[in-house]
């Protein structure tokens, strides 16, 4: 997989998000991959052979954890 440089977070987040409550760039969430905390502005997208893209954690490639795996602290 190869690393998607967002420039706009926000934007990038509100049109791709893949559910219907879409969280705010600084709110907190742990990853359940790899138990960390982190604020939802510090992901990565990544894409794969396919050209599908992925939000993933902003461990990522340490950690395979993606949107699905993330649980809000609030």
């Amino acid at each position: 997989m190869e690393e998607v440089v967002i420039k706009d977070k926000e934007k990038y987040l509100r049109d791709n998000y893949p559910y219907r409550n879409i969280p705010q760039l600084n709110s907190e969430i742990v990853c359940i991959h790899c138990n960390n905390i982190f604020k939802v502005g510090q992901y990565k997208v990544f894409k794969d052979e396919y050209d599908e893209e992925y939000i993933c954690c902003p461990d990522t490639p340490e950690c395979n954890g993606s949107v699905i795996d993330w649980i809000p602290l609030e």
